[in-house]
């Protein structure tokens, strides 16, 4: 049930949920969300939900008594315990990559990295004044746990869901409460239709294309359909990542929660940097300023930016997985970007086209070392990509027509609603009748799929 695009979550669970939501007197909501997204998680985690309701508890309770009146000055005892929070949630995350790694990837908990970085977040703003009225222990609950995010995110800080404003003239401030609408609804069928139909309609099709040439070898590929596969996995991760949160962000606004923007077009960046400011937004903000701007930023000259920028880009790489290969990628992004930043940074300005080549080349080299995780299987797909350092160009050479004659319509697909227009006339003209038919036909076509296939999980269920 936890796969936002199965049938049971579909047809079962969020339309019960919704129903309960909506009836329920809004000072309840917060309530009635921690013990809905607890049944949520529980349906996918079973005992891990026990680790989930323990955190909860933990980080309500330092979170509280890290809380201080605005304006009043902290005292010594206040960092230490921000300070032991912050290690116990890390030592915690640590502790199951570990297990994960030696043990079995059943060992690590659902969704541990996303409310983990949550908690940690919390627990800084708290310090900073940032939240600055008290939040009592449903709210804090519901933030740490509300089912569209818990599993894969997007990382939403505290004040996005439980915002406050000026209420009167002496600037005291208060929650404002989340309120339902139709147009809210509305809205928010209407985004997770489409990250639905980007799930089930391209991601799971692309991700056939991967499955196959995992299974004929690395070894045996040609090298376009190496290039072929390179960009297959990265269409497959972009729009099943997307396609989730788009759904997650609808899901939030059906909960009277603002839309959370986790993707803004990464694709048509004009380089790496800003690929990566577009893409997974809320882990990108989250590193930059929980991490890299506590670090010092770009305050202290190049050689501490470049420090900066290599610590970020390696705790990145080991938030996503504990082998070797999420750290390479780490550190090959850390360089790519170093490289544009002092390198080539006046060379993109002036011919923006070198800027986009960086991104159709580089990025989808790098998800290939994302993707495979054993060293040698990695050698020897670059190996196959770039065929004057390896085996030679002379294998298979008819495999690239055979696949490309399969999934070209999906391949195609993928790279029209990589380009901005498209996505925006949707969002654009949703209320429009045409509209409205196109993504009909999308929801009952991406049922059906899901009917018949056996409920392909989310990608970054993984990480």
């Amino acid at each position: 049930m936890v796969n936002f695009s199965g049938l049971d979550f579909i047809f079962r669970f969020l339309p019960v949920f919704l129903l309960i939501y909506s009836l329920v007197p809004s000072r309840y909501r917060d309530a009635v969300l921690f013990v809905g997204s607890l049944v949520f998680y529980a349906s996918g985690a079973r005992f891990f939900v026990l680790l989930l309701i323990a955190l909860v508890f933990v980080n309500y309770a330092f979170g509280d008594s890290l809380w201080i009146m605005p304006g009043i000055a902290h005292r010594a005892w206040h960092k230490r315990l921000l300070f032991m929070i912050v290690a116990f949630d890390v030592f915690v995350l640590v502790l199951f990559k570990v297990l994960a790694l030696f043990l079995g990837s059943s060992l690590f908990p659902l969704g541990l990295s996303f409310f983990i970085f949550k908690m940690l977040s919390f627990q800084a703003d708290m310090y900073n004044g940032v939240i600055q009225k008290r939040p009592d222990f449903f709210q804090t609950a519901a933030y740490f746990t509300m089912f569209p995010q818990v599993t894969q995110g997007p990382i939403m800080r505290f004040e996005q869901g439980w915002v406050e404003r000026p209420t009167n003239i002496r600037r005291r401030r208060e929650f404002v409460e989340r309120t339902l609408s139709i147009q809210k609804v509305e809205d928010g069928i209407i985004f997770f239709v489409m990250g639905l139909g980007m799930k089930v309609l391209i991601a799971d099709r692309l991700g056939i294309l991967w499955n196959e040439i995992v299974k004929i070898g690395f070894e045996s590929i040609s090298t376009p359909l190496a290039w072929l596969g390179a960009y297959g996995y990265s269409m497959q991760l972009y729009f099943d990542f997307w396609g989730y949160s788009l759904m997650a962000g609808g899901l939030g606004l059906m909960l009277g929660f603002r839309f959370i923007q986790n993707f803004t077009h990464p694709y048509a960046a004009g380089s790496v940097s800003d690929f990566y400011r577009r893409w997974h937004a809320t882990l990108g903000s989250w590193f930059r300023d929980y991490i890299y701007i506590p670090l010092g930023g770009s305050r202290g000259g190049a050689l501490t930016t470049i420090r900066n920028l290599m610590v970020v880009w390696l705790l990145t790489g080991f938030w996503h997985g504990g082998t070797l290969n999420f750290v390479i990628w780490g550190l090959v992004l850390g360089l790519i970007i170093i490289w544009e930043k002092f390198a080539v940074r006046g060379l993109l300005e002036r011919f923006p086209l070198i800027g986009h080549l960086h991104v159709i080349i580089l990025i989808p080299l790098t998800w290939v070392i994302f993707a495979v995780t054993s060293l040698k299987d990695l050698g020897m797909y670059f190996s196959r990509l770039f065929p004057f350092f390896g085996t030679g160009v002379a294998v298979n050479r008819g495999d690239f027509l055979k696949y490309l004659g399969i999934y070209w319509p999906f391949l195609l697909f993928s790279f029209v609603l990589c380009l901005p227009i498209p996505y925006n006339m949707l969002v654009w003209k949703r209320n429009k009748s045409p509209v409205i038919l196109f993504l009909f036909a999308v929801f009952w076509l991406s049922v059906y799929f899901s009917s018949i296939s056996e409920g392909n999980p989310f990608m970054y269920f993984s990480f």
